[in-house]
């Protein structure tokens, strides 16, 4: 049995969770435009939700031999990483450097040159994301490095938690699967914060308006008067129960017994209805 960490949930809050997927939304709508710009021929991304693991298993769900881009966020040690596999690495740099598609690459590590390619790319592709996140995520993104196997990549902690955003990436006919990994202590922390810091005005005023939808029933009534128990079960048909209400008066407008206005009667149409004419100064 494994005991479960309350101050570190492995799920993410429906409202967290929607939020981060308009960010990744947004951030594939940016990759694509980035590698059709760069590979000079049409390319797409489309992010398949989010989920939240540990680094440990976030890693043994790659596959071994894969690119894990680490990704640095400035002021904070924590590392995400961008991952995708070499196969689409090799196809992207020979697009880059005015080859055709001569279909799937052999795997293979890549060398200094187009491992320079491939970081720019990267580093322009984190500035999409950056860009994405906009106030949710205020650490700058930036590459730190690359690996090949996600066994022996040490981008965190086995432990540290993270929020994995899957991207099916196309170029030409050929289709990939990546993964964007940010620590989730740090996208959350600042979701928190976000939601802590709202303007309290506007959230009083939207609370106002929620309530203000509530339907509630309301009565239009003389005032009451007081009458023994005996008169009620001696009470026949024809009596008059005497009210202490002039008959000049305005009736009382109430809301669950509680008056909130005044009102004279009127008709309206086939039906009778009450004029307000007056507010109980004490209703707010």
């Amino acid at each position: 049995m494994e005991l479960y960490d309350f101050t570190r949930p492995a799920t993410l809050a429906r409202e967290h969770a929607r939020r981060l997927e308009v960010v990744f939304d947004s951030f594939s709508r940016h990759w694509a435009t980035q590698l059709t710009s760069r590979l000079r021929t049409t390319s797409g991304a489309t992010a398949h939700g989010i989920s939240m693991m540990s680094y440990d298993h976030y890693a043994a769900s790659l596959p071994e031999s894969t690119i894990m881009v680490l990704v640095t966020l400035d002021g904070h040690e924590s590392r995400g990483v961008m991952q995708f596999p070499a196969e689409a690495a090799l196809s992207w740099v020979a697009r880059m450097l005015g080859g055709a598609d001569s279909g799937t690459p052999d795997f293979r590590k890549l060398t200094q040159v187009e491992q320079s390619l491939i970081r720019r790319l990267a580093e322009d592709a984190l500035e999409d994301l950056g860009y994405s996140f906009g106030p949710l995520l205020t650490a700058r993104l930036g590459v730190a490095g690359m690996d090949f196997n996600s066994r022996t990549a040490q981008a965190a902690a086995t432990d540290t938690l993270m929020v994995v955003a899957p991207f099916s990436l196309r170029t030409g006919d050929d289709e990939w699967q990546a993964t964007v990994a940010l620590p989730a202590q740090l996208v959350l922390s600042q979701l928190v914060e976000q939601d802590a810091g709202g303007d309290a005005g506007a959230a009083a005023l939207l609370l106002r308006g929620q309530v203000s939808q509530v339907p509630v029933d309301v009565a239009v009534e003389l005032d009451a008067t007081q009458v023994t128990a005996t008169a009620i079960l001696n009470m026949a048909v024809g009596d008059v129960v005497a009210l202490p209400h002039p008959g000049g008066k305005p009736f009382s407008v109430t809301l669950n017994g509680k008056p909130v206005a005044r009102a004279v009667g009127v008709a309206h149409g086939s039906r009778q209805g009450a004029q307000i004419v007056s507010i109980e100064e004490n209703v707010s």
